[in-house]
């Protein structure tokens, strides 16, 4: 439980922090720290240099955007968000983040981190998916941003470039003619997902037609977390009935490679995604009154 030796760098702004990333291209970025330091110390993951971005101001903090939306730094911590009115009108978030490993881990452990890092069993990229999030990277060139549906490539991978930083998240504002809600069957021991979903669905006339938009994020199933498009393709245009969405849950998995592990086969893994899939999409239909 030691990790190996490394150089460690403690940034005093984000500047300073692309620089010296500029200048080690395989330093490692050290947030939280609830996650990747557990890999360190059990040497399933190496680093030459760390260098620590956890103590910059200048990334931490949620604002409202002109247009309604919310702007959330990367190292805003999991307390951070349970504790913003603005962050918990987004209800798939405000279900999520309780539910994520323990009150230690929520205390330190940051959004951003859990988005860079793309672990497929982590709860916060389905989320972002399912919110239709823009993602923010900082280098010393410039700043671009990644819609979250192009951001995860795989397990650990993201589309970050080599130098960047994940700065902020930005999500389209909250709105009462859509409803959205967080389902997930958890680990018992750690938390993490065996199968998380988000979705977030609005109805035409105002919560009593047929369903006009659904975005369902899901976790946990696969490498990577997914938008289920077949699900959300399926949903669209439907009445919103019991049968319909029993219908369009069945295509959770459609693309997928379902992961089989001790948590649970592949078989198990897959039902459960349609029966998760399901109630996330009852639960954001019932968030809309």
């Amino acid at each position: 439980m030691i990790p190996a030796a490394f150089a460690y760098e403690r940034p005093a702004s984000l500047d300073e922090a692309l620089g010296l990333l500029a200048r080690n291209g395989d330093a490692k970025l050290l947030a939280g720290g609830q996650s990747l330091l557990p890999l360190l110390k059990l040497r399933l993951a190496g680093a030459e240099r760390l260098i620590d971005i956890g103590r910059l101001r200048e990334l931490r903090g949620i604002r409202e955007l002109a247009d309604g939306g919310l702007a959330i730094g990367a190292l805003t911590t999991y307390r951070d968000l349970l504790d913003s009115p603005a962050a918990m009108r987004y209800r798939c978030l405000a279900e999520a983040v309780p539910g994520i490993a323990d009150v230690q881990v929520r205390n330190r452990g940051t959004i951003g981190g859990s988005i860079a890092h793309a672990d497929p069993a982590s709860d916060i990229p389905a989320v972002v998916l399912a919110l239709g999030a823009t993602l923010v990277a900082r280098s010393s060139s410039g700043e671009r941003t990644i819609p979250a549906d192009a951001f995860f490539q795989g397990a650990f991978e993201t589309a970050l470039r080599p130098g960047e930083i994940l700065t902020e998240i930005r999500l389209p504002g909250a709105s009462d003619s859509v409803g959205s809600a967080y389902r997930k069957l958890a680990q018992p021991a750690s938390g993490y997902s065996i199968v998380g979903v988000a979705a977030v669905v609005g109805r035409q006339g105002g919560g009593t037609g047929a369903i006009s938009m659904a975005q369902v994020g899901v976790t946990g199933v696969g490498d990577v977390a997914y938008r289920a498009a077949a699900v959300e393709a399926a949903l669209v245009g439907s009445d919103g009935s019991a049968s319909a969405i029993k219908a369009a849950a069945a295509h959770a998995a459609d693309g997928q490679t379902v992961a089989s592990d001790i948590h649970a086969d592949r078989e198990y893994r897959a039902q459960m995604a349609g029966i998760y899939v399901r109630r996330a999409v009852e639960g954001a239909l019932a968030a809309l009154g």
